[in-house]
């Protein structure tokens, strides 16, 4: 059974940071895309950064370039978001996917796995 299971998420005031952790257990970790997304209330989800954890290939969304990093542990199958500088408009839910194959997308349809989500609240 494929599993996501998120972590690090809390209040913190501007400025800040946090890391958020995401643990996976099920599948072959490697060659696939996994990623952070988040989704406010009211707002659709959107894609925040992603990493293709075969090569370690990053990407990221325009809103937090420069302030967030993705990277990986492959011998933990963990997934990491360390977010700095964070802003009141970060605040969201934030989720771990996972793609079941093949390159990083934005397009939340194209994950198969989702964890349940952390939450992260910016205070001014």
């Amino acid at each position: 059974q494929v599993q996501l299971v998120e972590s690090g998420g809390g209040s913190v005031q501007a400025g800040g940071s946090l890391r958020l952790s995401c643990a996976a257990s099920g599948f072959t970790y490697g060659s696939r895309c996994m990623g952070w997304f988040r989704q406010a209330p009211g707002k659709e989800r959107e894609g925040v950064a992603l990493i293709y954890v075969g090569d370690g290939s990053t990407f990221y969304g325009d809103s937090v370039k420069g302030r967030f990093t993705i990277s990986r542990d492959n011998a933990k199958n963990t997934v990491y978001l360390q977010m700095n500088s964070l802003r009141p408009e970060d605040t969201a839910r934030y989720y771990c996917a996972a793609r079941s194959l093949g390159s990083c997308f934005w397009a939340t349809r194209s994950y198969n796995y989702w964890g349940q989500g952390t939450q992260v609240t910016v205070s001014s």
